[in-house]
């Protein structure tokens, strides 16, 4: 009986396999190339981008990037020209003459000459972006896992809480005057953190037991994203803030307004905060909550976010925060309250959402 089995040509799935493995290499990435350009072009911008420069220091070392990415560029052309041109091109046997040549003026003088440009240019942008402030003064203390900030500040911090007494207290949010070189005094009470604030200027570490300062002098305004750029423990990810730029006259009646007591100091909300412990840790002007091991939350709803720039400030937001703090942001050393009644959690999240 004969063999039905073909005894020429390949089985149809083996055909089919060998017909896809001859199409031309890299067919079938073509169509996700546009999508993978636009995702990396959209990585340049936005609140948090060191390429849209908002900040004079930002702006300078944008240029220098650039700059010295072209001349990258530029060499590595060199270099693969050179390569294909001794390799492919004229591939014959140079004299050991031209060898020594290559290796001074290639090898020496050419990097040696780059080198002192960029160096030269460098130093030259040194006195701009080092002169002293003539704007506000702000402290602003990296804690695990939030930002400490004290505007109108006067003498020099303490090493405990990297701030003076007589600033007016916030948290988590920065608002800074454009066009006014401010001055940021940076210190931490536990490990070393570093403020960033990409589309400002470059960052600064934030050491415990000295003060450091750098000066930002924005340019435009808006809200840009600030974050911890130094591992600091389990929350280090969600270490955020927030830098709100606006004119010279809004920052003022802002400061102004910061100092002022709570808004609503009597009440259900504020008894069951003080009850409850809460002003242990918090601060509430205004009322018997005087804790400074977290943050002042006098006029907490006035900022955009809560947990570090983690939830937008809403009371349900508030609300989840009370009940599980580790919940909502792993590493928080905020104890939770989920044994509270849901109508005391609601009270204080209402009250503390009305804090304006």
């Amino acid at each position: 009986m004969p063999d039905p089995r073909p005894t020429t040509g390949r089985p149809p799935q083996i055909k089919k396999a060998a017909d896809r493995s001859a199409l031309p290499a890299g067919r079938g990435m073509r169509p996700i190339a546009p999508v993978f350009v636009a995702v990396l072009a959209a990585g340049c911008a936005g609140p948090q981008s060191s390429f849209e420069g908002a900040g004079t220091e930002a702006v300078s070392v944008a240029n220098l990037f650039w700059v010295m990415l072209a001349g990258a560029i530029v060499i590595w052309l060199l270099v693969i020209g050179l390569s294909i041109y001794a390799t492919k091109a004229h591939p014959a046997a140079h004299s050991e003459a031209k060898g020594i040549r290559l290796i001074i003026w290639g090898g020496a003088v050419f990097p040696s000459m780059v080198l002192a440009v960029l160096l030269t240019w460098g130093l030259t942008m040194m006195p701009d972006l080092r002169r002293e402030a003539e704007g506000p003064r702000i402290a602003v203390s990296g804690e695990r896992f939030w930002w400490r900030v004290a505007y109108g500040i006067e003498g020099e911090p303490g090493v405990a809480k990297s701030l003076p007494s007589g600033g007016v207290e916030s948290a988590n949010e920065l608002w800074l005057p454009v066009g006014r070189r401010t001055e940021i005094l940076l210190g931490s009470p536990d490990v070393v953190h570093s403020f960033w604030v990409p589309a400002i200027a470059g960052k600064t570490d934030a050491i415990p037991g000295r003060v450091n300062r750098l000066v930002l002098e924005p340019t435009r305004k808006g809200v840009y994203n600030g974050v911890c750029a130094e591992f600091c423990g389990d929350a280090h990810a969600q270490m955020g803030f927030r830098v709100v730029v606006v004119s010279e006259d809004d920052y003022a009646r802002y400061v102004e307004a910061q100092g002022q007591p709570a808004a609503v100091t009597a009440g259900e909300g504020p008894d069951r905060f003080v009850d409850r412990g809460c002003g242990a840790c918090h601060t509430v002007r205004g009322t018997p909550a005087d804790g400074a091991v977290g943050p002042d939350l006098t006029h907490i709803a006035s900022r955009r976010t809560i947990g570090a720039g983690l939830l937008e400030t809403t009371e349900a937001n508030i609300a989840a925060f009370i009940r599980s703090p580790a919940h909502v942001k792993p590493g928080a050393e905020m104890p939770a309250f989920a044994m509270l009644p849901e109508a005391e959690i609601d009270a204080i999240a209402n009250w503390l959402g009305a804090l304006r």
